[in-house]
């Protein structure tokens, strides 16, 4: 692959990740970043198969006070392992503005975690096939 055709395609990711910010409010709109038998585990160790079980669990969710919960992700690292698949690592900061009676007092994390995306390039541009979040302890 060029360098600016590598160069292109990180560009592309980077906008993936910026629109999975963007549509944090909006379920329709974060889950068509999605493919349709995507894998996604979350911050809190919840796996979701599926792009429709994940729209249904993010709308659920942003029924509840977790949709105080925001998140930033920062693009740290593209690779290319095969054509057609990038693996991104990113860095999820998230900022809990619940109420406080709302939060888990147990929580050990800093409020960062390690964010993998897999991803694989469609006719109609790259989705998302797996999002791993492990929160960052130390």
């Amino acid at each position: 692959m060029s360098t600016s055709e590598q160069d292109s395609k990180i560009d592309a990711i980077r906008a993936i990740v910026a629109a999975m910010d963007a549509n944090q409010d909006d379920a329709d709109g974060f889950t068509r970043l999605l493919t349709e038998d995507v894998a996604l585990v979350n911050l809190a160790g919840r796996r979701v198969f599926g792009r429709e079980a994940l729209r249904r669990a993010m709308s659920d969710a942003l029924q509840t006070p977790m949709a105080n919960v925001r998140t930033r992700n920062e693009l740290v690292d593209v690779r290319f392992p095969r054509p057609g698949i990038a693996v991104a690592s990113c860095i999820k900061h998230v900022s809990d503005e619940r109420d406080p009676s709302a939060k888990d007092p147990d929580a050990s994390w800093s409020g960062r975690g390690s964010l993998t995306l897999m991803l694989v390039e469609e006719q109609d541009g790259w989705r998302i096939a797996l999002a791993q979040t492990t929160p960052i302890t130390a």
